[in-house]
C-alpha cells in the first residue's frame, strides 16, 4: 500500500507571514496538530506544530488565551519565526512500510507528502499510518492472533497455512518475526475466528510450540534490554 492511498489530500496549510495566533486558531478550528507552511505555488517551505506554538508562547498566554496584555507583547511573532524549515517529507510513491520506518527514525508526528518538485500533495500522520496498517493486516475484523514458534527452514510457512486452511478458517494476515534463539522464527497468523482451540491442538500435535503473543513480545523486550545493559523486572 502506498502513502498516496492513505494520506489526507485536502491539507490545511498556513502562510509563513501569518501570526502564530492565526496558526493556533486554525489548528483549534480543524482539530489538527500540524500545519504545513507553503508558498503561493503550494511549494512546501516548512511546518509548524502545536508544540512549536506552545514553546513560543509565554505560559500566561497558554493558560489564559484571552490575556490581551500578554498577547500584545508577542503579536508580531510570525509562523516563519518558529516553523521547522525543510521538514522531513515523504513521496506519494512511498509505501506504508517506508513511512513507518521513517517514523521510527525521526520520531515526528506527521509527514508532509510532496512531489518531485517540492509541491505539497498531502499529509500523512501517525493515525493515518496506524489505520493503514490495521487495514493491511486485516485486524479490523474480529479474530484471534496466534504466535507459533518454528524452526527456520523452508516449508514451515506452507505447513502452517495448509493446516489452518484445512479447518476452513480464513486469514486476516500472517507475519513472521525474528526470534532471539538461533534458528528460530515466530509466526503470527491473525485468524478470522474466535474458535481456535481445534487449530491450537492440531498445530501442537504437529510439533509446533504455541506462545501467548503478548508474553512473547514482553519476553523479547526484556531480552533486548538485557542485551543493552538494562534490567528487566
Amino acid at each position: 500500500m502506498f502513502v498516496s492511498k492513505s494520506m489526507t489530500s485536502n491539507v490545511i496549510t498556513v502562510d509563513k507571514d501569518a501570526s502564530i495566533f492565526d496558526a493556533k486558531d486554525k489548528m483549534a478550528a480543524y482539530c489538527i496538530r500540524h500545519l504545513p507552511v507553503v508558498e503561493a505555488d503550494n511549494r512546501l517551505i516548512g511546518i509548524i506544530t502545536d508544540r512549536d506554538i506552545r514553546s513560543a508562547l509565554p505560559s500566561a498566554v497558554v493558560h489564559d488565551y484571552e490575556n490581551c496584555k500578554e498577547k500584545e507583547k508577542i503579536s508580531d511573532l510570525k509562523v516563519k519565526d518558529i516553523m521547522t524549515i525543510n521538514p522531513v517529507t515523504v513521496s506519494p510513491s512511498y509505501t506504508i512500510q517506508d513511512a513507518l520506518l521513517l517514523l521510527l527514525q525521526t520520531k515526528v508526528g506527521a509527514f508532509p507528502v510532496v512531489d518531485d518538485k517540492g509541491k505539497l500533495k498531502g499529509i500523512i500522520s501517525v493515525d493515518d499510518l496506524l489505520r493503514a496498517f490495521v487495514n493491511v493486516l486485516g485486524i479490523g475484523e474480529p479474530g484471534t492472533l496466534l504466535c507459533i514458534l518454528v524452526e527456520e527452514k523452508i516449508g514451515q510457512m506452507k505447513k502452517i497455512v495448509d493446516a489452518i486452511t484445512e479447518e476452513n478458517v480464513s486469514f486476516g494476515s500472517i507475519l513472521v518475526a525474528r526470534y532471539w534463539d538461533e534458528g528460530k522464527r515466530a509466526v503470527f497468523p491473525y485468524l478470522l475466528t474466535q474458535n481456535i482451540s481445534p487449530i491450537k491442538k492440531k498445530l501442537q500435535k504437529m510439533g509446533y510450540t504455541l506462545l501467548d503473543p503478548m508474553e512473547w513480545y514482553m519476553d523479547q523486550i526484556n531480552i533486548e534490554k538485557k542485551g543493552k545493559g538494562g534490567k528487566s523486572k
